[in-house]
């Protein structure tokens, strides 16, 4: 698959705000530091295209990027952030559970976790909630350029095993270098065919 065209679509804050159900939408999970952000821009190959910001848990909606025409990114708030009020975690929470249970569109999570780091207590619970509603996904470790190749195969190991997942479940990814782009781009392609769409609701 090729990303020929990408652009900002819309930005949710309430169920009321998405938008209608015309196209496939791959949703991005992860920690409010992971970089999803920067993953889109990175897929896209527009450098400004979803914002990147220095301050964990600026994005409080969820956002859609519309792809190729034909489908959708959609940028979900980061999770485990602390400073974030337990109000604002809260409306969070039951916005992306609003999502999650009443998205005919979504075929496809793709749950992000930095390669760095030992997944979290959310990463974990993340991966859980995704196993037992049994929704297609993929999982994405992020910032490959920051650890040395010779680390990377033991890293891997140690995030597979913390998710549950095989080794070879992971796709290692840098936004800086591309690497692992094509692979990412390869292994979406196969949900946006017309048997994955659309899905039934959660009951």
């Amino acid at each position: 698959m090729k990303i020929k065209k990408a652009e900002f679509f819309k930005f949710a804050n309430s169920q009321d705000d998405f938008p209608p159900e015309h196209y496939p939408e791959i949703a991005l999970a992860g920690r409010s530091n992971v970089g999803k952000s920067s993953f889109i821009n990175a897929l896209t190959g527009q450098k400004n295209l979803a914002r990147t910001s220095g301050t964990p848990g600026k994005t409080r909606a969820i956002h859609f990027y519309l792809i190729n025409e034909t489908f959708c990114f959609v940028d979900l708030p980061g999770y485990g952030y602390a400073r974030v009020s337990r109000e604002m975690k809260e409306k969070w929470s039951s916005l992306l559970d609003i999502f999650f249970a009443t998205r005919k569109t979504l075929v496809l999570i793709i749950q992000m976790v930095d390669l760095r780091h030992e997944p979290t207590k959310e990463d974990k619970q993340m991966a859980a909630w995704i196993r037992h509603y049994s929704f297609a996904h993929l999982v994405v470790a992020t910032k490959a350029d920051k650890v040395p190749r010779g680390k990377r195969q033991k890293q891997q190991r140690m995030i597979a095993e913390a998710l549950e997942l095989p080794p070879e479940a992971l796709i290692i990814f840098s936004a800086e270098t591309r690497e692992g782009r094509d692979n990412l781009l390869k292994a979406i392609s196969p949900s946006l065919t017309n048997e994955s769409f659309p899905r039934q609701t959660l009951e």
